[in-house]
């Protein structure tokens, strides 16, 4: 039972790091904060909002059950900044990472730029030890070899090892042996093997898994020890990619699997409120500094193997979600040809959009929001920092001398492209994968997202959004909604029509009481576990698979098909292959009840009618705390909070309900 308990989620992101306290007890009291992020050091920002809130004494007290998310591991992931590392494989096999799967990232696109390459040929190690795909021993991993590969490890001195042999999904003792090799020797690296990180088929998916679990951890780790010994006794849980909770101590080991731990939290988030306010289908938008991402939500949170990082695959489970690089500090350009782009590039926390007056010069989104009258000149974001429209001005005029429109208009450009970027992938995950946007809410948080929500649902025709209270650290507030929990897979390989159940029953036990027993060794648990199974499923032949529930096979085989049909477009008439089987093992967590932000006992109060950019036109504002329930507003308006702002377009209608949600509807069908 949750009572008298301090509960801190936090969201550390590219641009900002967002807090929000819950203090339990007979009620619930809910403060939020935001503060600018550290990239450097991210733990300071997470040292100085805890200050900031007053809890400085609660932690030194270890009173304070932290839950964390972070863009650690992804950005230094996609930013190159990760550990030097050394890759152990079979003789023969030492280029995998490098070959890759040979695909191209577009069709007919004769030319492309060239990937990075992982691993250096230099620390790439080729040893014995090899398996068959049925599991028996070719070449036996002799002591020999042992020694040799730590000498040469030794010469290396790398950060980290990763080792990854063929098939060692099936019989992994050689690659516990080289681990033991490398500890007993006492070199100063970081080990991960790939049995232990992926126990999967598909060894370029698997290399790639542990390269990054490798390559990352001294990163990960680093990062986790320093904040665990600036939080002193409190309890430190992280957030995973799939959008289940682990240890620090296990995290720091896992660090593949915290590469969407941010995004997560939101998903988890917008989930538990839509199901509050009675709406199951759902379009995530979570558009923060840096980035933006989109799901889809038809009930339950989709997870994938098959996500990506940048250009590399990441095999292990996270939330189904396409991720792009476009957000309030997207920086906007011309390029060679004389046409005006957005992003990818951020101007990040530091220096940030020029209207931050922190020495940035380039235009961004923010900036272009500013312009336009969408955002409050003067007004503190994050509490602190003030808004310089005419910073802002200086930095779009620069671009809007070049492109010979006015400033106003290019302001605009920079909006549209952005909304388009941002269009094309919520496209990605709904009509791509056969479904209607005009049958979902769109959801809107991140502190940006209600800046642009209105625009993208008319770019996909929809009609209802959603923009949830407290929205703009609505990740941290699904920090706290997490539960424990683990995913495990297994590859077993074998056609559906002859599976063995006693068989396969039993290896998803095998799987249940190892997450069961890894649980059960981090605490005490809270709530009753609860397991759920899944198969990995493909035609014969086919190199892709689709996640379906375990039902039976007959039930599980329809309900592929009818998945394949939808993604696809076709089912086959043809053999199934049970390719991996899944289990995950969470705490069933209690529910938290928040308090609802809608005021019912005063007077609606009025739009103030302002000029919000020296230049634009008078747009009406109004403080989000000072709507009633069932009040109504009809844009063009803006509705200001602490962690975000709304803009309500033209056509639009803004309500509060009774959870503090606004409520957004189109006032015009669209021709």
């Amino acid at each position: 039972m949750l009572s008298d308990k301090i509960f801190l989620g936090i969201d550390a992101g590219g641009t900002f790091t967002d807090f929000v306290c819950l203090r339990v007890g007979e009620t619930v009291e809910v403060k939020v904060h935001k503060t600018l992020s550290t990239p450097a050091a991210p733990e300071q920002a997470i040292l100085d909002g805890i200050e900031a809130l007053g809890l400085s004494g609660e932690a030194e007290r270890g009173r304070l059950h932290i839950i964390h998310g972070s863009t650690v591991a992804t950005n230094a992931a996609l930013e190159g900044e990760t550990a030097t590392t050394a890759y152990v494989t079979n003789y023969g096999f030492g280029d995998t990472l490098r070959l890759g799967r040979q695909t191209r990232p577009a069709l007919y696109a004769l030319e492309f730029p060239t990937q990075s390459i992982p691993v250096p040929s230099a620390y790439c190690l080729e040893t014995g030890g090899r398996m068959s795909a049925e599991g028996k021993i070719l070449e036996t991993l002799t002591p020999e070899e042992l020694q040799d590969l730590v000498v040469r490890i030794k010469d290396l001195a790398p950060e980290a090892v990763a080792i990854n042999l063929l098939f060692s999904f099936l019989d992994d003792s050689s690659e516990v042996a080289i681990e033991k090799a490398i500890t007993d020797a006492g070199l100063p690296v970081f080990v991960s093997r790939s049995s232990a990180v992926l126990p999967v088929y598909k060894e370029y998916e698997r290399g790639i898994a542990t390269w990054l679990n490798a390559s990352l951890g001294p990163v990960v780790s680093g990062y986790l020890s320093r904040l665990r010994a600036s939080m002193n006794r409190c309890s430190l849980r992280i957030m995973q990619s799939n959008g289940e909770t682990l240890d620090a101590e296990t995290a720091a080991e896992s660090a593949v699997r915290l590469l969407l731990s941010g995004p997560a939290g939101g998903l988890i988030a917008i989930k538990t409120l839509g199901e509050q306010a009675d709406v199951s289908k759902i379009i995530s938008f979570d558009m923060g500094g840096t980035s933006t991402d989109v799901a889809l939500l038809d009930g339950e949170i989709a997870t994938t193997s098959e996500g990506y990082i940048g250009a590399y695959p990441v095999a292990v489970p996270m939330v189904d979600m396409h991720t792009i690089g476009a957000g309030g500090g997207s920086i906007a350009y011309v390029d060679q040809g004389g046409m005006l782009q957005v992003g990818p590039r951020s101007a990040g926390a530091d220096p940030g959009p020029a209207c931050y007056g922190l020495g940035g010069g380039h235009a961004t989104v923010t900036d272009a929001n500013l312009v336009l009258g969408r955002l409050v000149p003067g007004a503190r974001l994050a509490g602190s920092l003030a808004l310089s429209v005419a910073q802002a001005r200086n930095a779009v005029g620069a671009l809007a001398q070049e492109i010979a429109l006015s400033i106003e208009e290019t302001a605009a450009g920079i909006i549209s492209i952005a909304n388009e970027h941002m269009a094309r992938a919520i496209r990605e995950i709904s009509v791509n994968r056969g479904h209607d946007p005009a049958d979902f809410v769109l959801a809107s948080f991140g502190g940006a997202g209600g800046l642009h929500v209105c625009a993208l649902a008319e770019a996909m025709r929809m009609h209802q959004a959603l923009v949830p209270a407290r929205g703009g650290v609505l990740s941290a507030l699904g920090m706290l909604m997490a539960s424990r929990g683990r995913q495990l897979t297994r590859t077993l390989g074998v056609a559906m029509d002859g599976i063995e159940i006693s068989a396969l029953q039993a290896a998803m036990e095998d799987l249940e009481n190892r997450a069961t027993e890894e649980l059960t060794a981090e605490g005490e648990c809270v709530g009753e576990l609860v397991c759920t199974r899944s198969i990995d499923l493909c035609y014969k032949g086919q190199s892709s698979t689709l996640n379906v529930p375990w039902q039976g096979p007959t039930e599980s085989l329809a309900a592929f098909g009818a998945l394949h049909e939808r993604r696809y477009g076709y089912s086959l008439d043809s053999s199934v292959e049970l390719v991996n089987i899944c289990v995950d093992v969470k705490e069933a967590s209690e529910p938290i009840q928040l308090p609802s932000e809608t005021t019912v006992d005063k007077q609606p109060a009025e739009l103030i009618e302002q000029n919000l950019a020296s230049e634009a036109d008078n747009i009406s504002a109004l403080p989000r705390e000072a709507l009633v329930l069932g009040q109504q507003l009809s844009g063009p308006c803006v509705i200001t909070e602490y962690s975000a702002t709304v803009y309500v377009a033209e056509h639009w209608l803004a309500e509060i309900d009774a959870l503090g949600n606004l409520r957004l509807s189109r006032t015009q069908s669209y021709q």
